[in-house]
Parts: structure tokens; C-alpha cells; sequence
């Protein structure tokens, strides 16, 4: 897949950018007027002015970026969100702040990263009995630290 076809509400330099020539993510775009504070302990819905159109069979996951978590504690609440293709509206993001200290969040601030992965979809089948394997109904640590 290269191309996504997108539509920015807001500003064209918001439109996602990898910021290295591997990055498996493009980053996110904070798409509002004026700087926001993020209170410790809370959460918010940031807008990112992107509308997309992803083609059948890929979805788009927006995960959190690293360099937010470690140095101030600020994540994606629901981690990895999924935009399905077909959803047209625009996308945003959920951050919550896990850190010690209140978050600032500038107009354009880079917020999360998106990734497109291929998505297969299941036939559920229901079946009387399932074939017992080693681990069988062990969870939650079943298998060990």
C-alpha cells in the first residue's frame, strides 16, 4: 500500500509525517487553536484535522509515542485505537497524562503515530468442543513470569 487518500480540515503541515526514512509510524498532529493543558491524572480528546480513506482490508492503528510516555508519562488511553476503512470522520486522539506533572500541548505538537496493518476478518463457527492443546484454559500467568 502507498497511498492514503486524506483531507485536512485544519492546517496542510498537519498532515502525518514519518520522522526517519524506517518509521513504521507517521506521526499525529495536534490540530488546535490554541495550547492546551493536560492536567495530571486526566484525560482529553485531541483533534487532528485528518480525514482519511483507507482501503479495504487495512486499518489504521494510532499508538502512543514513546518519547511522550517516558519523559512526561502522556499515552493513548486505548491503545492501540483502531480506524476502520470505513470510517470517513475526522481522526482523534485520546491522551490521557499517567505523569507527576501537568502536560502542555501546542498547536502541531507531533501527539501519537499511526500505523496501517492488514486486517483479516474471522468466520465465527460454533463447535461443540475444542481440540484441548498444552496450555488449554491456563491464563493470566499460567505460563510463567
Amino acid at each position: 500500500m502507498n497511498k492514503i487518500l486524506v483531507k485536512i480540515d485544519g492546517k496542510e503541515e498537519y498532515i502525518p509525517q514519518y520522522s526517519s526514512l524506517f518509521a513504521a509510524g507517521a506521526d499525529l498532529k495536534a490540530d488546535i487553536e490554541d495550547e492546551f493543558l493536560l492536567e495530571s491524572g486526566k484525560r482529553a480528546l485531541i483533534s487532528t484535522g485528518l480525514k482519511m480513506e483507507i482501503p479495504v482490508g487495512y486499518e489504521a492503528q494510532v499508538r502512543p509515542r514513546s518519547g511522550l510516555a517516558v519523559k512526561h508519562g502522556v499515552t493513548v488511553l486505548n491503545t492501540p485505537g483502531t480506524i476502520d476503512s470505513d470510517y470517513r470522520g475526522e481522526v482523534k486522539v485520546i491522551l490521557i497524562n499517567l505523569g507527576e506533572n501537568d502536560f502542555s500541548i501546542k498547536p502541531g505538537d507531533r501527539i501519537a503515530q499511526m500505523i496501517f496493518a492488514p486486517v483479516t476478518t474471522a468466520e465465527f463457527v460454533i463447535e461443540g468442543e475444542l481440540e484441548a492443546s498444552e496450555r488449554d484454559s491456563g491464563g493470566f500467568g499460567s505460563t510463567g513470569i
